[in-house]
């Protein structure tokens, strides 16, 4: 398979444990630069991972003609920026979640990638999963009848440090977390938002440290969400649930939001229990290998614009809720 040359802007920590291994396992991936600005760190990262190009700004390597595509894992508030700087400069972007602070920011990104006939894609390297695609799969089957409630959450540690603890830099539960739980009810429920209830507990910082919430769809469908930095600071403890309601049946999982190897779920009706067990790749690898075939033969964005807009939507309607954008 032709290869894409993949650049990456900074050094965060997602790209240790999840990108670049996953950039690793894709056919259709050449590592090829990495940017920061730490040189000492920079020149790491290019031994340890293999890059052939090392640049010590992210300008530098936006301007490298041989570059087809980055990645993007920079903090939160300076997304915007550098996706549009390297949607000028012709880059293909898939940038980390969430990739906009709102859904103004959003729509304004994808105007650009269509204004320089480039592919723009946000990062939810776990909605690639297969075992995302088996649950759609038992929903729509009418294993569990209509779906009528979903119910999502994610706890993660708190920090004692992390750019996740400053509202200046897009900190917060909600945006850190929240967003897997709304891209995944909006996945298993094929309808429109129309009420939006939440709260939260704030930081002395101003950031979310927890927050719920409750979502009606124009379906009739609703759902709920809680998510939070609450299980002791840097313990690395989660917790992570979905619960589907279906009318005539229902779905529980305790899987992690990007979790590999073999997964499983339980659907409960009334004829019994099945269980799904599905194995799952290295998600990350997933979502390059999906941006890469878009750029090679021309295949569609998994996470498309329209989802990440209306995901953005949802979550400025639960922002204002809960009073963060005051």
């Amino acid at each position: 398979m032709e290869k894409i040359k993949w650049g990456i802007l900074g050094t965060a920590n997602i790209c240790t444990y999840g990108t670049i291994p996953g950039m690793k396992l894709s056919e259709s991936c050449e590592l090829y630069a990495i940017a920061g600005r730490n040189p000492e760190k920079v020149q790491k990262f290019k031994e340890k991972y293999g890059f052939e190009v090392a640049y010590n700004s992210y300008d530098e390597l936006l301007h490298d003609e041989n570059i087809q595509a980055v990645y993007i894992p920079l903090p939160n508030d300076i997304h915007l920026k550098w996706v549009k700087e390297a949607l000028k400069n012709r880059k293909h972007v898939l940038c980390e979640k969430p990739m906009a602070l709102n859904a103004n920011e959003a729509t304004e990104m994808y105007a650009t990638a269509s204004e320089y006939g480039v592919h723009l894609m946000e990062a939810y390297a776990y909605l690639h999963s297969p075992y995302i695609a088996s649950l759609k799969a038992d929903i729509e089957s009418g294993l569990i009848g209509d779906v009528d409630y979903v119910e999502s959450a994610f706890i993660t540690q708190g920090y004692k440090e992390d750019f996740r603890l400053h509202k200046e830099l897009g900190g917060g539960a909600m945006y850190d977390l929240g967003c897997y739980c709304t891209t995944m009810i909006l996945t298993l429920i094929d309808s429109e938002p129309e009420l939006v209830k939440a709260v939260a507990e704030f930081t002395d910082l101003g950031v979310d440290n927890n927050t719920s919430g409750i979502i009606r769809f124009k379906n009739g469908a609703r759902a709920s969400f809680n998510v939070g930095m609450i299980l002791g600071e840097n313990s690395n403890s989660r917790f992570d649930r979905l619960y589907i309601h279906g009318t005539k049946g229902s779905i529980r999982s305790d899987v992690e939001y990007n979790q590999a190897g073999e997964v499983s779920y339980k659907i409960f009706t009334n004829d019994g229990v099945i269980e799904r067990k599905i194995s799952v790749p290295q998600n990350y690898s997933l979502e390059i290998e999906n941006m890469s075939r878009c750029i090679l033969y021309g295949d569609k964005l998994h996470v498309t614009p329209d989802f990440s807009i209306k995901n953005a939507e949802l979550i400025d309607k639960v922002l204002k809720e809960i009073g963060y954008t005051e």
